[in-house]
């Protein structure tokens, strides 16, 4: 593979093919302009945003009335207001198509698979939606789940949404404080859960959990069949009743939609909540469906009939990304478990039997592939994919290069970036432009993102903070339980005055890309440099020695310095040549100020429920200091394992 040129450069015919340069050529009739490329598109997006946005309701066809105001008091923050007079409801939009076509398949690890018409869709939401109103549930009370990622879960929210009831979600594999964590601030009038679910080829008995959340929810309680009992479940949970005993009174008839404000909430997420409580972010209905809309019509290239996936849990933003599929049209793919139960071919037998379009995933799953040895190129038939996503946390250049080598030659491959903060995209992928390796191709159409230094100021091809200048449709409308805003603004706009900050560290590249170099608040500042983790990630993670790494700033000698934490690969073990290996790799591949003061072995590395590594709890462990909130990880065990290392003391 050539470093010097880009790994994949797009065809006029695949370039006039897209929706993106339908759009492009929309606003140009539209608006009298000239515009050929995406730089020239998103400057105009930015120049003119009450255009854009107003021409992007029209061009994706939103349902609902757009009234008069695109933008109220759009040049502050934290008082913006998009589309003030519009009403619409989110569901409507999600719900447009109809028939006998798929709209959601499901496979459940290899124990369980599932196909949705669109009519069942809309027939289950009705159902539903008699059901919940019944429960005296009504716009703007909480429905909270804990479910695998499978078409009921998708049904039951867009229940929720066409009533006007705010949605929130996790997985099943969080603890009962980890569902208390976060469900416990939100009040729900509806706690909704699954009988088991399996991962890794294991049944998880998850009946015990449910029980104790219900009784602490004091709220109803609703039990899916999955893959356990159902009905003992609801007869050992106080108020709770099975899915299909709540459906059983109601016959499906249309579904209502009731019209509700651009801003009214449709979703609280949660941060990952591994330095304290979670925060409970509340989006927008209207935001959060034209940021999609957007993102899946025009970046995405999505069309009507188009199979998207995503491997998501209902616990992370991309869930709630994926779930909006629908509105383009999409067929939703859906997948629960582990995504190497049996093996590691799983995801890509399911992406060949149903012919994916687009395949999204993890960076960390990119690598895992990669390091197993399989080349779904030549062993699977990808040829109806033609774009593939990652996200979660940067992919490596390496990550890059397997794609094309070993996934498929000829595809988009588009590093996205942004969060569970505006649910959605800062930097991501264009059907327009090439892709270069190590590189997302760059800022979301409507935003205005930028790199500044400690002084507020632009830089290129110099690393600095992510903002986003003005005021978008995603930004959250608030966090619960904040009734003064005082956390919100902490959040996101402490740093700049009227500038959201969004805590990527960050870099412009010479071709109009961008680089995340990791989170800004886990960034190492050995001798006053600011240094990514995300550099010495992307070194020492292709060695074939260490499976994974994490990297953290000890406070020592009044100074910081860097410490490396490897997990080897089976059968490795860290000797001093090994120890030398990756410091040369690291101080040639990147910086000998990159190059860490102590690498040390350990057995795990803990990470969130979505699978990201938690430097700042390693850090806060590190130093002595309590954390708070080791419900929010996977394996919290593995915690323990930085717990006084004496490497560490010398």
């Amino acid at each position: 593979m050539n470093d010097i040129g880009p790994l994949w450069t797009p065809s006029r015919e695949f370039i006039e093919a897209s929706p993106m340069y339908a759009f492009m050529q929309h606003c140009n009739a539209g608006f009298g302009l000239a515009l050929d490329d995406y730089a020239g598109l998103h400057a105009w997006s930015i120049a003119e945003r009450e255009k854009f946005w107003a021409a992007l309701w029209d061009f994706c066809g939103v349902r609902g009335d757009r009234g008069d105001r695109v933008l109220a008091d759009g040049d502050l923050m934290l008082k913006a207001r998009f589309f003030p007079d519009a009403r619409l409801n989110f569901a409507e939009n999600l719900l447009s198509t109809e028939g006998e076509g798929d709209a959601l398949i499901f496979r459940g690890e290899d124990k369980v698979e599932d196909r949705w018409s669109w009519n069942r869709l809309h027939e289950t939401v009705s159902k539903l939606q008699q059901a919940y109103r019944a429960l005296g549930i009504g716009e703007g009370d909480r429905i909270a789940a804990m479910m695998p990622n499978m078409p009921e879960t998708i049904a039951c929210m867009l229940a929720a949404a066409s009533i006007g009831a705010i949605w929130s979600s996790c997985s099943p594999d969080f603890g009962e404080q980890g569902v208390l964590d976060r469900f416990g601030q939100i009040g729900p009038k509806l706690f909704i859960a699954c009988d088991a679910y399996w991962y890794s080829g294991k049944l998880q008995d998850v009946s015990a959990k449910i029980s104790a959340v219900a009784a602490k929810l004091q709220a109803p309680s609703m039990i899916v069949h999955y893959a356990g009992d159902a009905e003992a479940v609801a007869r050992a949970t106080p108020g709770a009743k099975t899915f299909a005993e709540i459906l059983s009174p109601y016959q499906a008839k249309a579904v209502e939609f009731t019209p509700l404000p651009f801003s009214h909430p449709l979703y609280i997420l949660f941060s990952s909540g591994t330095t304290g409580v979670p925060k409970c972010i509340v989006h927008s209905a209207g935001g959060t469906l034209l940021q999609h809309l957007k993102e899946h019509r025009l970046h995405c290239g999505i069309k009507p009939g188009d199979r998207l996936f995503y491997f998501t849990t209902c616990g992370w933003m991309m869930w709630n990304w994926l779930a909006s599929g629908l509105a383009a049209g999409a067929t939703l793919c859906l997948f629960d478990g582990s995504p190497f139960a049996p093996d590691g071919n799983v995801l890509f037998d399911y992406a060949q039997a149903e012919k994916f379009a687009i395949f999204g995933t993890s960076a960390k799953y990119i690598d895992a592939v990669r390091k197993s040895g399989l080349t779904p190129r030549t062993s699977h038939d990808l040829s109806s994919l033609r774009l593939m996503t990652s996200t979660g946390s940067p992919l490596s250049p390496e990550g890059f290069t397997f794609v094309y080598e070993g996934i498929k030659e000829d595809i988009q491959l588009a590093s996205i970036s942004g969060g569970t903060d505006i649910v959605s995209c800062f930097v991501l992928g264009n059907p327009l432009q090439p892709v270069w390796r190590g590189e997302i191709q760059g800022a979301g159409l409507g935003l205005a993102v930028d790199v500044w230094d400690d002084e507020g100021k632009p830089v290129r091809q110099e690393k600095g903070e992510l903002v986003c200048s003005k005021a978008f449709p995603s930004m959250p409308a608030g966090f619960w339980n904040d009734p003064d805003g005082a956390k919100y603004r902490a959040a996101y706009f402490e740093r700049f005055d009227n500038v959201w900050c969004h805590g990527d560290f960050a870099e412009w590249t010479q071709h109009g890309g961008l680089v995340i170099h990791g989170r800004s608040d886990a960034t190492l500042n050995p001798g006053g440099v600011r240094i990514g983790t995300a550099e010495i990630y992307n070194q020492v993670e292709q060695m074939e020695e260490v499976a994974e790494a994490l990297c953290i700033g000890q406070d020592w000698d009044d100074d910081v310095r860097v410490v490396l934490f490897v997990r080897l690969a089976p059968g490795v073990s860290l000797s001093e040549d090994l120890v030398k290996t990756i410091k040369t790799r690291i101080r040639t591949g990147v910086s000998p100020r990159h190059v860490p003061a102590k690498i040390i072995a350990v057995t795990d590395i803990p990470r969130t429920k979505s699978g990201k590594i938690v430097e700042l709890a390693v850090r806060e462990v590190v130093h002595g200091r309590p954390v708070k909130n080791k419900e929010a990880l996977a394996n919290p065990e593995a915690l323990e394992l930085f717990a006084g290392l004496a490497e560490l003391n010398g």
